[in-house]
């Protein structure tokens, strides 16, 4: 099961001894800065816990599964995380 962002807000209240609008606030401005910062091209690196990157994902071709058709797949940008060495080991 995922961890939601309301639990995310609550865990981080509870391990701050922060009020939840606090941890809100927070946790908001954590994603905005990562958000922020990909949409202008740059990475988010957190030493021990891994990167944030643009994945440009090229144009190409794609068939509609109900039709067969052949149709043109524009390119795109997506969000990519790779994990830090210390998180993988505490994983494992």
């Amino acid at each position: 099961m995922a961890l939601t962002k309301q639990e995310l807000i609550a865990k981080v209240a509870a391990d701050a001894d922060v009020s939840q609008a606090q941890a809100k606030s927070v946790v908001d401005a954590t994603f905005e800065a990562i958000t922020a910062e990909l949409k202008g091209g740059g990475e988010v690196a957190v030493s021990g816990f891994g990167k944030f990157a643009v994945s440009k994902r090229a144009a190409r071709e794609g068939r509609n599964p109900a039709t067969g058709e052949t149709i043109k797949i524009a390119a795109s940008n997506g969000a990519k995380f790779s994990a830090a060495a210390a998180l993988k080991k505490a994983l494992n």
